[in-house]
């Protein structure tokens, strides 16, 4: 396939987004169907322009999959905008954590008793299938830093912090198959993979994003300088915190999304430090107009706009954070776009397994269900939350990501194949029946919260 027909496919794609990108979110139809679609018609299933093979590929596609997947958890970090003495923190935290080891746990067992699995790939194709997804899932999370709904903010927190919690997993997974030390029962897996790992990784990401954010509004309301420029504040705190943690051995997933919930919250309290200073109300409702004026000031600027609110003592935060968070949303559509083409180029080198048909049912409409119900038993979200959340449990971009990380890790290649089958099955039957499914379900979610506020 030639660069020139790339680039024409590449920008018919693009434009196509450009007009029709609006309309489809009134439809039943996900822009993910729209980009599998086309990478079905690029690929051997349909004009064959390209026919790369999926396990001949493998280190690129973890690469590729790997920063969508981080451009995404960081602006799940930037959207999440509630302090973290916030009781709306308990869902997600418990969707990451009890929800996530359920739905292993159920797997896992599927995987030995069902399907005849070694203990360790069952694992693995745990840890692999566990995490939600945060690229896919953009039509159901937060929209905005000011979107308080409960149910979005459930699936926002949820997709950014099990994407990093799900590694553990899969280390064990690995170790079990003996291609990762683990240590005499697992005492190295526990202290370093997940109590190093996953600690240090937030903490990476919080003291950068926040030391990081305080230097930038302390220059610009100082001294009016290292104005400008986000995209290169978005990609280089990105890079820097992924990049320490994993040198560090510690999860860059989860430190890339500490690292943009950090900026935010120094963002907030910056904000609502300037509103005491001139004797203006804090509360949740005078932050939030402050935030959607900047956002309105810097998606529609007037003449002298930008630099004068990039530097003015109240409104600098909001300005930083609103400005990082557009660039990277636009990145995140961008990341999304490749992704899920390059999966659907893929599709005619994956080895269907008959297992798929009764497998990929359990997971979404059995396992998934389940796990949330455990995960949010006793908490504060309503039975249709619980519901929704239940079906949203959308499977995308970072399954890919753990199961090519995987494949290069030391899964056992009489087992690669069944894994494959199972995953891709899995991400391709969430893609459509949760993008044909998304628009109508929020609308009623909607219509119902609406309702609800109307009754006495």
């Amino acid at each position: 396939m030639t660069l020139a027909i790339w680039f024409t496919l590449g920008g018919a794609l693009l434009v196509v987004m450009a007009l029709g990108g609006s309309m489809l979110s009134r439809l039943p139809v996900s822009t993910s169907m729209l980009y599998l679609l086309a990478g079905v018609v690029v690929g051997p299933l349909g004009l064959t322009l390209a026919a790369p093979d999926l396990f001949d590929r493998t280190r690129l596609l973890e690469h590729l999959t790997e920063v969508i997947v981080l451009l995404s958890l960081f602006t799940s970090g930037l959207k999440m905008s509630v302090g973290l003495n916030d009781r709306r923190w308990f869902p997600p935290l418990r969707l990451a954590l009890l929800s996530m080891v359920a739905t292993v746990a159920l797997v896992t067992a599927a995987g030995v008793w069902l399907l005849g699995l070694p203990l360790g790939v069952a694992v693995l194709l745990g840890g692999i299938l566990a995490p939600t997804d945060p690229v896919l899932a953009t039509d159901v999370q937060v929209d905005s830093p000011t979107d308080r709904d409960q149910l979005r903010f459930a699936l926002t927190g949820e997709g950014g912090l099990n994407d990093g919690t799900a590694f553990p997993v899969v280390m064990l997974g690995l170790g079990l198959v003996g291609a990762h030390e683990i240590g005499a029962w697992g005492w190295r897996w526990l202290a370093v993979d997940v109590l190093w790992a996953t600690g240090a990784g937030v903490a990476i990401g919080a003291v950068l994003g926040g030391l990081l954010g305080k230097l930038v509004l302390y220059l610009r309301r100082t001294h009016q300088v290292a104005v400008g420029y986000e995209n290169f504040l978005a990609l280089g705190l990105i890079g820097l915190a992924y990049g320490i943690a994993v040198m560090a051995q510690a999860y860059g997933f989860l430190a890339v999304f500490a690292a943009g919930l950090a900026l935010r919250h120094t963002a907030r309290v910056a904000t609502e430090a300037a509103a005491v200073a001139l004797g203006e109300a804090t509360t949740p409702v005078a932050t939030a107009a402050t935030v959607d004026f900047v956002a309105q000031a810097h998606d529609h600027p007037l003449p002298g706009t930008a630099t004068d609110l990039a530097v003015d003592s109240q409104h600098a935060s909001a300005w930083m954070a609103h400005a990082v968070l557009s660039f990277n949303e636009q990145l995140d559509l961008m990341g999304e776009m490749v992704g899920v083409v390059v999966l659907g180029m893929l599709l005619w080198s994956v080895p269907w397994l008959p297992a798929a048909w009764w497998f990929v049912p359990l997971v979404l409409l059995a396992v998934r269900p389940l796990s949330v119900a455990v995960g949010l038993l006793g908490s504060s979200t309503s039975p249709l939350q619980r519901r929704l959340i239940g079906w949203f449990g959308i499977r995308g971009i970072g399954s890919l990501y753990y199961l090519s990380y995987a494949l290069n890790h030391g899964l056992p290649e009489a087992h690669a194949p069944t894994l494959v089958a199972l995953t891709v099955a899995v991400v391709v039957t969430s893609i459509v029946v949760h993008g044909v499914s998304v628009t109508p379900l929020m609308a009623l979610y909607r219509r119902r919260k609406r309702t609800g506020r109307r009754q006495p």
